[in-house]
């Protein structure tokens, strides 16, 4: 069995999604249900009783510690985060508390687990770390990209706050021994992004005949890595990483903010077109994000090398992909903006936890 934290958040839960679709083994999903977390994403699994939901924070040490107890997982998978960037300098404080403080909380949670294991079941565990490319800074128009000894340079609470737990993940596997590994993945996009982000924002906005806001010049530039390319990397450093190391995972995909909303437009334009005139039409600058970083870009080499991934998505068939999916799933959308996912229960979730728990 292996555990999830943040498993209802957009990486989160497309990585459950993927990982029953192509394994037997069972996952614990640990998710304090914040405002980017939605069990409207595993609508399909609620029933699978290989998903087993369990609402909660990761900084509740007991609590966590009394489900490793319970569940014995083989491997903790830790996307559990706050990481909207524009929320972190309008807010810090959380950030600071969840991927700091909570990494820590986990952290210990995780040793005390691991140092109970049998010797053969030490040697075979994992804590996998996902983090971003945004520990790095920001490159310069032709700097070349990020590499895993590319000095941590974070320039926004948001990234901060990522570093920190990148340092003590770190820490952790040189004192302890702990068989840690650290994921740095550039921009992800795809199926279930909360609509807070870039693209799912676009895309919403265009439909909905409202303005397409675009930071500063719109000349920042991202490396945009397909959701599904990024569970597979994971899967593959999961299975193969070496203890202690770290992965960059990116999509090879460099573009500028305003080159992928005008691709977002013009797909648009041919899958739902407006009455009259563009998509174009509705793009309007807005005042640039405080402190905002220039260029992300993430050299995928190592984790090609040493383990055989890479993306098996352009950005031109997987940002075709997500277009459709969210003209499919409006209602999706629909429950994110007005808020009524936040009052969803599903009752087969807590019938079902009770259940397992009566087996016990």
């Amino acid at each position: 069995m292996i555990f999830v934290t943040g498993g209802a958040g957009f990486i989160g839960s497309n990585f459950i999604l993927d990982w029953l679709a192509k394994n037997d083994e069972a996952v614990v999903n640990f998710d304090k249900l914040t405002y980017a977390g939605s069990m409207n994403n595993l609508v399909s699994v609620s029933q699978d009783p290989r998903h087993i939901f369990v609402q909660g924070d990761i900084g509740d040490k007991v609590r966590v510690a009394a489900l490793f107890a319970q569940y014995k997982p083989r491997a903790i998978i830790h996307f559990a985060a706050e990481s909207h960037v524009d929320r972190s300098i309008h807010g810090p404080a959380a950030f600071i508390e969840t991927n700091v403080n909570g990494t820590f909380g986990l952290l210990e949670a995780v040793r005390a687990h691991w140092a109970s294991l049998p010797d053969a079941d030490k040697v075979t565990f994992r804590f996998l770390h996902v983090s971003t490319d945004e520990v790095y800074g920001t490159l310069g128009t032709h700097d070349a990209p990020f590499t895993e000894t590319s000095q941590y340079a974070p320039n926004s609470p948001y990234s901060a706050s990522k570093a920190a737990s990148d340092h003590l993940v770190r820490s952790y596997h040189h004192t302890y021994g702990l068989p840690t590994l650290t994921t740095n993945c550039s921009n992800n996009y795809g199926p279930y992004h909360f609509p807070e982000k870039l693209i799912p924002l676009i895309i919403a906005n265009a439909l909905s005949g409202k303005p397409l806001p675009v930071y500063g010049d719109g000349q920042q530039v991202r490396d945009w890595l397909y959701v599904s390319d990024h569970c597979a990397a994971i899967r593959r450093v999961l299975e193969a990483g070496v203890p202690g190391e770290v992965y960059n995972i990116g999509g090879w995909n460099e573009k500028t903010n305003l080159d992928v909303v005008h691709v977002l437009c013009d797909i648009l334009d041919r899958l739902s077109p407006k009455s009259a005139g563009s998509y174009r039409d509705q793009i309007t600058f807005v005042a640039d994000r405080l402190g905002h970083d220039r260029r992300y870009a993430i050299d995928a080499r190592k984790i090609e090398r040493d383990l055989g991934w890479k993306p098996m998505e352009t950005f031109e068939t997987g940002i075709r992909k997500t277009v459709q999916w969210y003209l499919e799933n409006q209602a999706w959308v629909a429950d994110i903006q007005s808020g009524e996912y936040l009052k969803w229960v599903d009752q087969n979730y807590s019938q079902r936890q009770g259940a397992i728990k009566a087996m016990q």
